[in-house]
């Protein structure tokens, strides 16, 4: 993943591409290429590692190094292309690995947002029929496949071909020598849109891209196909099928555009959440019974099968999220499981050593006490893993093994799909656990499974009916609220929490439910909001009491609870919904309402939630 641009029309493409890709660094990338198809009769490719400096100074020395050899530049002039700016997923930052990715006879150039699920069946079969393969990714397979097709019709019959047999959320632009005036793009859950100009056109993963050269665009639906040729388009669906799209104007400025149309980067975070945990799981759960992790140069999955006892350390959001990871991993793996706050456990002469299996949480891979915490345990003999969104972070240098997030740039300074991601690896990492230990049977680990990859379209669809607009307004003047949950949702209520806090600047407390009769009870009143975590858990009607107590002292209820709960209606002022599912993956969703709600209080503030006061994203000091 990450940023798409192509270009089809009549001016150079090199600089338009460049251009482009500059428009999308806000995404985030780690390395970056472009194709471009030559006036001399070829595709001409630069990739390189790093930021898009790297990638022009790469171009400089090969224009260079034609000069040096009587090859004149002028020659390779083309007016047709693709670029990519990659975020890594599978396969190492290095040049091999950045797109665009190409075939065996360097005809046919892709580049590839999203992930293969069944890249490795694909790629076996394509090496057997002489496919040569250059990179450790899942994208390359795509190249190999459209040219597989191409030898029995158009560049739009091969990528039709090839979108058949291809599965995962996925958006993808091909360009062939053949059909030197031609891209065909392709949409599956992947962002990707049309820019309509005079006389030329753009493909592309975001507006930015080439909102300075067209302000006219097509949108492109999920399951569909796209032929773009400089005079315009052709839409299709899998079937071959063509469709009608109109041509729409947006009145967007740059800045409204590197929001996707979102009034803040943390709103449109919030609504990225069900693509990046459909990411972060995609090519992880392909088996249905089962999780598979092993990665290429990230992990390795003996790490997991002598351990005797696992320490969590992290900070923030992501102790919140370990958190979680630990009911999941004691109720199904059957583990002692330790949490520590990064900055504590770094200084307490914690015990451990060989057997030991420490988890360090980290978004950035740069978290100065996690980072700490890890090397206190590596020293003492324990296995150290790595959970982190940042290939080449400090953390995945100093752990044995890494298991990547895969979230993608998370620019509002508040955790929303960084967290949502990490709790899902939390739950990837204890089902694994689970199988290899023997305490789940083959039923229990296929309907987790099962459940686990309905999160991203349930989160979709609760994002789509959430209006908690009436909530928030009722309680932005509030001086003070208090979460509560129990087992499974006290993270969820401490996360919410911690939400509200940060971005609004109310003073928040949030408590186990259970311990509120030992203290935080004296604070309600008729004044308090109090936001209860109500949902499907074998200790709900333990919950539903605490609620009462809650009730009693004169406290407003507001209930996050699942869709046909109805109990919980009766003792609470405001319920709000979230779908139905295993009640252990169920904070994957709670926490979305609690998002929301922050962020409209926040807003009736009048607050800047992208960057609130004090607060950083990267916290590398103690």
């Amino acid at each position: 993943m990450c940023g798409i641009v192509g270009y089809v029309g009549q001016r150079p493409a090199q600089e338009i591409l460049l251009a482009g890709l500059q428009k999308l660094e806000y995404r985030g990338y780690d390395s970056a290429g472009i194709s471009v198809i030559a006036a001399d009769g070829d595709i001409e490719s630069v990739r390189a590692v790093g930021n898009l400096a790297n990638l022009k100074a790469a171009i400089d020395a090969q224009d260079a190094l034609d000069a040096e050899g009587a090859v004149a530049v002028a020659t390779r002039v083309g007016t047709t292309g693709i670029g990519h700016t990659r975020w890594a997923t599978h396969g190492r930052v290095n040049e091999s690995n950045a797109h665009p990715h190409f075939d065996t006879t360097n005809r046919v150039h892709v580049v590839v947002n999203g992930i293969v699920e069944n890249y490795l069946a694909l790629k076996v079969r394509l090496a057997d029929m002489g496919a040569e393969f250059t990179s450790e990714t899942d994208a390359e397979v795509i190249a190999h496949l459209v040219s597989h097709h191409l030898a029995t019709g158009s560049l739009a019959d091969a990528v039709r071909a090839a979108y058949a047999e291809l599965q995962g959320h996925f958006a993808f632009v091909a360009m062939a020598l053949d059909e030197p005036g031609t891209l065909v793009g392709a949409r599956k859950e992947c962002p990707l849109i049309i820019g309509r100009g005079d006389g030329e056109t753009f493909l592309a993963s975001a507006i930015p891209a080439f909102l300075a050269s067209t302000r006219k665009v097509q949108y492109i639906e999920n399951g569909e196909l796209v032929v773009v040729t400089a005079e315009g388009t052709t839409f299709l669906t899998p079937e071959g099928d063509v469709l009608d799209r109109d041509v729409v104007e947006i009145d967007w400025d740059e800045e409204t555009a590197e929001k996707g149309g979102y009034e803040t980067f943390m709103l449109k975070e919030i609504h990225e959440q069900a693509d990046a945990v459909a990411e972060t799981i995609a090519d992880r759960t392909v088996r249905p019974d089962g999780v598979d992790l092993a990665e290429e140069a990230s992990f390795d999955e003996e790490l997991l099968r002598d351990v005797k006892r696992i320490i969590v350390v992290a900070c923030g959001t992501s102790y919140h999220a370990g958190l979680i990871g630990r009911y999941a991993i004691e109720e199904w793996a059957r583990l002692p499981v330790e949490m520590d706050v990064a900055s504590e456990y770094r200084y307490r002469n914690p015990v451990v050593g060989p057997g030991d299996l420490v988890i360090g949480i980290t978004q950035s891979g740069e978290t100065a006490d996690t980072l700490a915490a890890m090397r206190l345990a590596s020293d003492r003999g324990a296995s150290v893993i790595a959970v982190t969104n940042v290939m080449g972070s400090q953390a995945t240098r100093d752990a044995d093994g890494v298991l990547y997030t895969r979230a993608g740039l998370e620019i509002g300074v508040a955790a929303t799909k960084t967290f949502v991601c990490q709790v899902a690896v939390m739950y990837l990492l204890a089902l694994r656990l689970a199988e290899l230990r023997g305490t789940l049977d083959v039923e229990d680990r296929t309907r987790l499974v099962s459940e686990l990859k309905r999160v991203p379209h349930e989160i979709d669809a609760l994002l789509e009916g959430l209006d908690l607009d009436a909530v928030a307004e009722n309680h932005f003047s509030r001086e003070f609220f208090l979460y509560l949950g129990r087992h499974v949702g006290l993270p969820v209520a401490l996360e919410g929490a911690l939400k509200l806090k940060e971005i609004s600047y109310i003073p928040t407390d949030a408590y186990a439910a259970g311990e509120m009769k030992h203290g935080p009870i004296a604070l309600l009143d008729e004044s308090t909001p109090v936001v209860c975590i109500a949902t499907d858990s074998p200790i709900l009607d333990k919950v539903v009491s605490n609620v009462q107590e809650v009730r009693a002292r004169g406290a407003h209820v507001i209930a996050i609870a699942s869709e046909g709960n109805i109990e919980i209606g009766e003792h609470a002022e405001e319920v709000i919904r979230i779908p139905k599912m295993d009640w252990m993956l169920q904070p994957l969703l709670a926490v979305i309402p609690l998002q929301v709600l922050a962020y409209k209080i926040a807003r009736l503030r009048g607050l800047n939630v992208d960057q609130p006061r004090n607060l950083a994203k990267t916290v590398t000091v103690e």
